[in-house]
């Protein structure tokens, strides 16, 4: 069997094949197809349930690109993850303003999509969820289309600095340099929505500003756009302290995964204690994410769920032995009192 698709383009083409064809490679692959280009044409050979699956992906990347989009190699992972749950991943048509080359980046899964309306609707919000979702990376996007528009005079990124249990005093060099280390994914974001040239004049001028969540501390942050990643490092009282410090026409995004704390000693986490806390309060959201979210390898995925269901056959294993001693603390009981 087979069944034909047609191109408009040398552009689309381009785009829909990739680097090497790799686009078209990756889909054969996943779809257990042959797909061969003749002419203007696109022909795809194999069994007719694969060759649907794969006619699916190619025309959804099509009216993608034909929407203006750049697609990416993770775009086509996304595509194909939505074949596999027999419905074609339907990318938000919402896009943002980033960078100052005219790039736009919009969200790419429905949890993505509700996570960026939320940062535009909602003064503070919280992105909870597994690595990979773009949870720290579209609150970047959105803090800097905020700024570009006028809607913010600065931003502010801001993290624990606290990573699996190491201490800043045993790092080398003096405090910026041992604090450096844990704010270069800040930094990494920046520069990939931006021109060096633009973050280190604003960098400068303090129009951007990137600290230690320690730094904020008697702070009061008006007009800005403030981004506190890898919330679920922090204690309750630094928690506390960072959501006190909003200011007037000022937004607060909180990023996170409750089950990546790093604290040492089984501290309790913050960002857990704020969700039981305010998750009523309203002017607040609350955006979950999980494993449909992720925009990184299907590895990714696959693995984060495997160790959400270790978590929760712990969590089992623990709710068993808590009733189980309960029991024989009541058996206990009987017993005595039947003597």
């Amino acid at each position: 069997m087979e069944k034909t698709i047609k191109l408009e383009s040398n552009q689309e083409t381009q785009a829909l094949f990739g680097r090497h064809d790799e686009n078209l490679k990756l889909i054969e692959k996943e779809t257990n197809t042959r797909i061969i280009a003749r002419g203007e044409e696109l022909v795809i050979i194999g069994e007719t349930e694969n060759i649907e699956k794969s006619f699916r992906i190619i025309s959804e990347i099509l009216n993608t690109i034909r929407r203006g989009k750049h697609i990416q190699r993770q775009d086509i992972y996304l595509f194909i993850k939505g074949t596999k749950k027999e419905k074609i991943h339907q990318q938000p048509s919402e896009t943002i303003e980033i960078s100052l080359k005219g790039r736009h980046v919009g969200p790419k899964t429905k949890g993505q999509s509700e996570y960026v309306k939320a940062m535009r609707n909602y003064d503070m919000v919280f992105g909870i969820g597994p690595a990979g979702t773009g949870k720290t990376y579209l609150a970047m996007a959105v803090a800097i289309e905020a700024l570009k528009k006028g809607r913010a005079r600065r931003i502010i990124l801001t993290r624990p600095a606290i990573e699996a249990g190491e201490s800043l005093g045993f790092l080398p060099g003096d405090i910026s340099e041992k604090i450096s280390p844990y704010l270069r994914p800040l930094y990494d974001a920046l520069y990939d929505m931006m021109e060096a040239s633009a973050i280190e004049k604003y960098l400068g001028m303090g129009i951007i500003e990137v600290a230690p969540l320690a730094y904020m501390r008697g702070r009061t942050l008006n007009d800005a756009f403030i981004i506190l990643d890898e919330a679920q490092n922090c204690t309750p009282e630094q928690m506390k302290m960072f959501l006190t410090r909003l200011g007037f026409d000022s937004k607060a995004v909180i990023t996170g995964d409750i089950t990546q704390s790093d604290l040492p000693g089984g501290k309790p986490t913050g960002l857990l204690q704020a969700k039981q806390l305010l998750e009523d309060v309203g002017g607040i959201k609350f955006v979950y994410f999980s494993g449909d979210d992720i925009v990184r390898h299907d590895l990714v995925c696959e693995i984060i769920k495997a160790y959400e269901r270790l978590d929760k056959e712990n969590t089992y294993k623990e709710s068993s032995k808590e009733e189980d001693s309960n029991l024989k603390g009541k058996d206990r009981k009987t017993y005595q009192k039947d003597s």
